[in-house]
Parts: structure tokens; sequence; C-alpha cells
């Protein structure tokens, strides 16, 4: 498997401003050269995955195709299991066109009604895809509770739903540090991490 070194370009491959500032977050340390997909005016292909891994492998082949670097992408969501796992890879697609959240989170709190079972389980699969069709992929999942009201104005998509396991409070009140050290992504980073880059 490829590895990465200080200094060497790689593509973001997605167009959501919290998840690019997360993982570009994520990435200072190593001296990478980060480049947005938003940025550089790539389409956004259509997810046709069955999963997590397979959507952010298409992602990321899609932008490395476009540019000719090595792309990492994300697909991640919220899989609640008392609805069978949704809205699991459609999260985004719940909250609309608009990617009006505050309506997807309403639909989950609708859809699960009196259900006592409030959990939720937040996954994140990270895939990176280099120039001549090689992949990798690194999953994280946390778990935690889904709170109603509302919590919390930080974050960005569920979090001022998401109470992770051991917290008394939401992604959404929690400081950005705190939540980007302990999140389903840092999750899947941490995998990435040591299996792709080395510190600059």
């Amino acid at each position: 498997m490829r590895r990465f070194k200080a200094g060497d370009k790689l593509v973001l491959a997605t167009h959501n401003k919290g998840k690019y500032r997360e993982n570009a977050a994520l990435l200072a340390p190593y001296g990478l050269a980060v480049l947005s997909a938003g940025d550089l005016g790539l389409p956004e292909p259509e997810e046709t995955g069955a999963t997590f891994e397979e959507n952010a492998v298409l992602k990321a082949k899609a932008a490395m195709a476009a540019t000719g670097l090595p792309a990492l992408a994300d697909d991640s969501g919220l899989a609640v299991p008392a609805l069978d796992g949704r809205p699991g890879i459609h999260t985004a697609r719940w909250a609309g066109p608009d990617r009006d959240f505050y309506l997807a989170m309403q639909r989950v709190h609708d859809e699960l009604g009196a259900n006592p079972d409030r959990r939720g389980v937040f996954v994140c699969n990270l895939s990176v895809a280099w120039p001549g069709g090689e992949t990798a992929s690194f999953e994280g999942r946390l778990e935690g509770d889904l709170v109603w009201p509302l919590r919390g104005g930080r974050g960005f998509g569920f979090d001022p739903m998401f109470q992770p396991k051991g917290f008394e409070v939401t992604f959404g009140e929690m400081e950005p540090s705190e939540k980007e050290a302990m999140s389903h992504r840092a999750l899947a980073f941490a995998l990435l991490c040591e299996a792709l880059l080395a510190p600059a």
C-alpha cells in the first residue's frame, strides 16, 4: 500500500465545507498540499453505492480521474438501529435538495415516535484512490443517543441531535476540537493515518 509524504498533493473529494474543515484539520500535521473538490469546481458524482465504502471509493475515484491526483473521499452518515439502519447512506438525501438538516433531524425524530430505542451510530468511511487504480478504505463507528429537542448550534449535520455514549452533551454543544478528537471521522482517520501517513 502506498504511503504519503510531506509535500504530496491530495484532493479532498467533498463539497461539504464542514467535512472539508474537519478532514483538512486532521491532515494538517502531515504536511500535505490539500486541495478541495469544491474549490476546484469538480462535479459531484452520483452516489450509487450500496454501502458507505462503495460511495467513498466512487467519489475518490471520480476526483482522482478529474485531477490526476490522489484523492480522499469521505462517505458518512447516521445509522439508527430502530429505523433498520436508516437514513444510513441516504443521510444527506434526508436533508433534501437544500441540505436542510433540521428537516432530516425532524424526520428521524418523527419516525422514531415513541420508540424507547434512541440509539444512533455515526459511521464514516474514508477511502483513498491513486492514479493507476489502487484504493484503500478505513471505517470508524461511534455510538450515541439521539436527543430531542435539539441541543447546541455547533458542528453540522445531525450534530445537535447526537449525544455520544458516555457524554452529557451533544456534538452540537461540544467544543469543535473535542468533537474532532473523538468523532467517527477521527476514528477512521486514525486507521488511515497508521496505514498511509507519516508526520511532517
